[in-house]
């Protein structure tokens, strides 16, 4: 059945992303067991709670519609899982490692701040308001994972990275 309608729009694109929530439930305790610096292992664990809390208003939001989450598979979350554990796999553990564990995760918090800041629009224009309130509590930590990861990379991850011989 093709979509045809923004409504319909909304429904398919919050079952990807609620697709998308579960691969990351999945994928971020191999990440914390994969990184070595302890601050980046505190970060991942630290994302994994919200996440389950951002599944958890997904849930909601499909419940007020009452909808179900359907079976829809969020493919642009398998490929970038599935590049984070390729990056794993051909990295020795380490600062390089790390540097490349931010790397795929930042991927990942773009593509979901690009999914929720959508989210949040077509909500917006459909008049759901509480629905806008979760997603854009969503959106502000998917925005502060990013930030967050940033600012350890930069403070310390990447330079301990290049200097590496």
């Amino acid at each position: 059945m093709k979509v045809t309608t923004l409504a319909e729009l909304y429904l398919d694109q919050l079952q990807d992303s609620r697709s998308s929530e579960q691969q990351i439930i999945k994928a971020l305790p191999k990440m914390v067991k994969a990184a070595a610096h302890a601050d980046l292992k505190k970060a991942f664990t630290e994302h994994l709670d919200i996440t389950k809390q951002q599944l958890e208003r997904l849930d909601l939001i499909l419940a007020d519609l009452e909808k179900s989450a359907g079976r829809k598979v969020c493919e642009a979350t398998v490929g970038l899982i599935k590049e984070g554990s390729e990056l794993i796999e051909h990295t020795e553990e380490g600062d390089v490692r790390d540097a490349g564990l931010i790397c795929a995760a930042q991927k990942i918090e773009h593509y979901e701040i690009a999914c929720y800041g959508c989210l949040r629009t077509f909500a917006t224009l459909l008049g759901r308001t509480s629905d806008v309130k979760h997603l854009d509590k969503t959106l502000a930590e998917e925005k502060s994972a990013d930030s967050s990861l940033t600012d350890l990379a930069m403070s310390v991850l990447n330079a301990d990275a290049a200097a590496v011989g």
